[in-house]
Parts: C-alpha cells; sequence; structure tokens
C-alpha cells in the first residue's frame, strides 16, 4: 500500500501530483497500465483532474513511455464497494486514542506503521497556486 499524506485539503492540484507520483511508482515496475477505481469526491472529478489524465495518457500514447490512467469511479453512496474503506475503518480503530488527540506526525507515524508503508513527503501547493 502507498499513502501520502497532505498538508491542507485534497484540491485538484494535489490530486494530480498523487496520480503523477503513483504513475512513476507503477513504470518502475514496469506496469502499462493503471486501473483506478475510486470514487466520486470532487477533487477526483473536477475538470482540472480529468484533463490532467487525458492530458497524461495522450503524451503516454505518443510516446510509448510511461503508465496509462484508466479511471472508473464507483456510483454515489456506495462505500461498501470501495475495498479501501474497511482498511480506514480498520485502521483509524488501531492508531487513535480517544483520550487525546494526536499530532499531525504522530498521526502519520503511526498509519504509515499500521500499514507498513514507508513515510514519503508531504504534498502541498506552494502559496502562488490556485486551489480549485
Amino acid at each position: 500500500m502507498w499513502l501520502r499524506f497532505v498538508t491542507g485539503r485534497p484540491v485538484s492540484d494535489i490530486t494530480t501530483q498523487v496520480l503523477d507520483w503513483c504513475c512513476e511508482r507503477l513504470a518502475a515496475q514496469g506496469k502499462s497500465a493503471w486501473l483506478l477505481i475510486w470514487d466520486n469526491a470532487s477533487w477526483y472529478i473536477s475538470q482540472i483532474v480529468r484533463t490532467w489524465i487525458r492530458e497524461h495518457n495522450q503524451q503516454v500514447k505518443q510516446t510509448g513511455k510511461g503508465v496509462r490512467i484508466l479511471p472508473f469511479r464507483l456510483p454515489t453512496k456506495s462505500p461498501w464497494l470501495n475495498p479501501i474503506e474497511p482498511k480506514w475503518v480498520h485502521g483509524k480503530q488501531a492508531v487513535v486514542e480517544p483520550a487525546r488527540l494526536l499530532s499531525a506526525s504522530e498521526l502519520a507515524q503511526r498509519i504509515c506503521a499500521y500499514f507498513g508503508c514507508s513515510s514519503e513527503p508531504y504534498l502541498c501547493l506552494p502559496h502562488s497556486e490556485k486551489v480549485s
């Protein structure tokens, strides 16, 4: 499992950073296509993200290099169809403390330890970028 933490809200520009990061990792593993199943969060279905995926796929097709993204959206209000949802529930129960609020760094460390993933730098938007 790969996890990336975000400073701020998960907006469209952050989503394209995550997509690019995942494509790089998948390409390094020799993959040529990525079947991406996700829900209908506004930052997934935005024009910015759809345009980024379309342009990314065109570049992969033209150059013959990279990972093609095939996005499929789950029906709205259907968390039982999303295989990640039970993992989040169990992970949350394993890492939180009901008696106190964890700091962001404590939470990130515990989540990475629970899921056995490496800690990556947080994704964030430069202050000058427009949020959408």
